[in-house]
């Protein structure tokens, strides 16, 4: 595994010892080819959770035979052979907590998250469903937070407001007790031409007034002096969160999908990735996706999971 970033590593490290001799299940949904079936193996042999295979019996078979694993090493939950099928069977199961996390295997994203905000049988929970991305990344001193590059896509003032609380709470579980929050925009002053500017300005008020005990919510800041305590005195910014923050709020899903992408390609980051507000923490993993990040995701929903 890449050992090049030691901080997704120590993470995996930390939810395996978590763990102990008693893993929590960990739904994978509809795990029909062989990257699902070797990303069971080994999060089985890591420790961190026991996954539990839900989807067509026969169709798992093949794909264990494809990836040589015995599928009689994990507990399997047959459903109907359609995805679909699998996503509202894991759902069901999650509810009565009998899984602790979800992870996606082989069926498209939407089909399983359209299981999940099902209003009737799905995970919603009080907020509404986002995303986070935890970061290590070369050129900065610790993991960041990166909400919501993936879900929300022109996310308004009341959603900012639960991809925050969520984003928050997920730092809080892994024990960052008072983390930082930048609201990153195009530019660090409020400028009425510019929507994210007012709602940065509107987020920094109610945390002020307390909506998300212990965390310290500053902006808007453009992404050069969040990121940079060298930037942000250049340009007189008085702040304790620029170049120390734990968590952006990004403005809308195109921005934070481009950074994202960027942290990864050009700056050489990995990261973890998880959807927070329903239920139970789920996984969602793309094929592009390196090995240390899919680990490190589940070890993320572990962690998260224990903490609830």
């Amino acid at each position: 595994m890449d050992n090049t970033h030691p901080r997704l590593q120590a993470l995996i490290g930390r939810a395996s010892v978590q763990a102990g001799t008693r893993p929590q299940a960990l739904g994978l949904v509809y795990p029909c080819d062989a990257l699902a079936l070797d990303a069971a193996r080994r999060i089985l042999d890591s420790g961190m959770a026991r996954p539990v295979l839900i989807g067509p019996a026969a169709l798992i078979a093949a794909a264990a035979d494809e990836a040589h694993v015995n599928v009689r090493d994990f507990e399997l939950i047959d459903s109907g052979s359609a995805a679909p099928d699998a996503a509202l069977r894991a759902c069901t199961l999650a509810r009565n907590g009998d899984v602790r996390v979800l992870m996606k295997g082989s069926l498209h994203t939407d089909e399983l998250m359209a299981a999940v905000v099902n209003k009737e049988t799905g995970l919603r929970g009080s907020s509404r469903i986002s995303h986070a991305f935890l970061f290590d990344l070369p050129r900065y001193h610790k993991l960041l937070a990166l909400a919501d590059c993936v879900v929300n896509i022109a996310p308004d003032l009341k959603t900012k407001h639960d991809i925050l609380g969520n984003a928050v709470a997920l730092l809080q579980a892994l024990g960052v007790s008072r983390p930082k929050v930048a609201i990153v925009a195009a530019v660090e002053v409020v400028n009425p031409s510019i929507p994210a500017t007012l709602d940065a300005q509107a987020l920094v008020d109610r945390a002020r007034a307390g909506a998300w005990p212990g965390a310290i919510v500053e902006g808007p800041f453009g992404f050069d002096n969040a990121f940079s305590l060298e930037a942000a005195r250049i340009k007189k910014i008085e702040s304790h969160v620029p170049g120390d923050a734990d968590l952006f709020i990004m403005p809308d899903l195109n921005a934070g999908n481009m950074l994202y992408k960027s942290f990864n390609y050009v700056g050489g980051g990995d990261c973890a990735g998880l959807v927070l507000g329903a239920r139970v923490p789920i996984v969602l993993t793309s094929r592009a996706d390196s090995l240390q990040s899919r680990m490190a995701s589940v070890a993320l929903a572990v962690l998260a999971a224990a903490s609830g």
